[in-house]
């Protein structure tokens, strides 16, 4: 199946971005476990919202959001230079916490099987008797 050209371009400036945020956006608020997880452009091309995932606390994260921002031009530059592009679209920076809500969700489960294990076990219920 052919993917759209706002997908394919999505999946090009993920990669871009990303490197351009790693490489040449030199701003120490930046950790090194920064990543890009997505781009979603608009069916236009006009509008690309950028997911960035930031490995830290709350802090630190908010730090690397503003850092981000603070460099939005210079990474529009960046990237326009390594895509031809028609209209330089306009880049908008959202923080995906996928990883922590995964993580908490992990935490719930495990915790969650913990204490049927050892409800089950003051039961008296064996694990082949279900």
């Amino acid at each position: 199946m052919r993917k759209n050209r706002a997908a394919v371009v999505g999946d090009e400036m993920q990669k871009v971005i990303s490197d351009i945020i790693t490489n040449k956006v030199k701003d120490p608020r930046i950790p090194l476990l920064t990543s890009v997880t997505s781009v979603k452009m608009t069916s236009d091309l006009s509008h690309a919202t950028i997911n960035v995932s930031v490995f830290g606390n709350d802090q630190v994260k908010n730090d690397c959001m503003k850092a981000i921002e603070k460099a939005k031009g210079f990474i529009r530059f960046e990237m326009c230079k390594r895509i031809n592009l028609r209209v330089a679209p306009e880049l908008h920076f959202k923080l995906d916490n996928t990883l922590e809500e995964a993580a908490r969700m992990n935490a719930i489960i495990d915790r969650t099987l913990d204490e049927d294990k050892k409800r089950r076990e003051e039961l008296g219920i064996k694990d082949d008797e279900e």
